[in-house]
């Protein structure tokens, strides 16, 4: 068994940047989501692998919604048993 998971998001992007454009991705490159600002963040599923992702995201280009955002998905990769958020928080 593989120690490393494969996350598949899909986002349907509401918030603009400030020429009033949808930013999939930030100055450095990552992807952008802000819920905050509306946009719909879904998980789509937890693979064993990214060609497993991959074809999940094929899949989902057929369906309602998905097909009008065919470049809003999303990829990550994560260690199983690995902390992601090691610090506290505060809530203001």
């Amino acid at each position: 068994m593989s120690d490393r998971v494969f996350l598949l998001w899909h986002v349907h992007h509401v918030a603009e940047d400030e020429s009033g454009a949808v930013r999939h991705f930030d100055a450095d490159g990552d992807f952008r989501a802000d819920e905050e600002e509306g946009d719909d963040v879904k998980l789509l599923g937890v693979y064993s692998s990214r060609e497993n992702a991959m074809a999940r995201i094929e899949r989902a280009k057929e369906l309602d919604g998905f097909r009008d955002e065919p470049e809003c998905f999303y990829v990550s990769e994560y260690t199983l048993d690995e902390d992601q958020w090691t610090d506290g928080f505060t809530t203001i």
